[in-house]
């Protein structure tokens, strides 16, 4: 977890990216934190962003 929102959406992209796996930024509280959505169990309220690398990959084009 980080306290630093600039620093989380940057792994967020990063983590997306290099495994290819759509990953939420999610936000408890104060703290942000970065996991694989396949795995993410917690609230829909405490999402901030979804990063698709596909999607990510094709925008960029």
């Amino acid at each position: 977890m980080s306290q630093n929102l600039t620093l989380a959406q940057d792994h967020a992209l990063d983590l997306a990216r290099t495994l290819m796996v759509p990953v939420v930024l999610f936000q408890v509280d104060d703290e942000f934190g970065v996991m694989v959505s396949s795995e993410y169990d917690g609230e829909e309220e405490a999402i901030m962003h979804d990063y698709d690398p596909w999607e990510i990959m094709e925008s960029s084009d």
